[in-house]
């Protein structure tokens, strides 16, 4: 028997819809991870993107646990000297709440050259509301 290993042309991309309303990032953070990454898949192969379009809903919404509201910081650098940048959850919350679930998931795909490909198939939108509903339902139909 011989190992099976996927090959480009053989990747059937699915729509998975995530609702993250009153979830813990970090947990919900992981499960975004595999369906992008495939690794749910029976035929995840490590050098192949096989992974899944994922919509999340509700992202204004998800939950942290603990002092993270306050205590946990986005820290950004422009190169330049004093230019450092520090936000809280909480202001990042009410200026993109996308990001909270981007910058999570990005930090938990595999770092290698499949990781910008695979970020690009995750939509986050902040409410219910998204314009993704027809491949949502063609997924469920077909």
């Amino acid at each position: 028997m011989k190992t099976y290993m996927q090959k480009t042309a053989e990747v059937k991309r699915d729509w998975h819809l995530v609702d993250v309303k009153d979830q813990v990032l970090g947990r919900i953070s992981v499960e975004i991870a595999l369906k992008l990454t495939g690794k749910n898949k029976p035929t995840y192969t490590p050098h192949i993107d096989g992974g899944d379009h994922v919509v999340v809903i509700n992202a204004a919404q998800v939950a942290v646990t603990g002092n993270k509201e306050e205590g946990k910081l986005y820290r950004s650098h422009s190169g330049y000297v004093g230019n450092l940048k520090t936000e809280t959850l909480a202001e990042l919350r009410a200026r993109r709440p996308e990001d909270i679930i981007r910058k999570a998931v990005f930090n938990m795909i595999p770092k290698n050259k499949l990781r910008t490909d695979r970020i690009a198939r995750l939509k986050i939108y902040a409410d219910a509301e998204h314009p993704h509903q027809s491949q949502l339902s063609e997924a469920k139909n077909g």
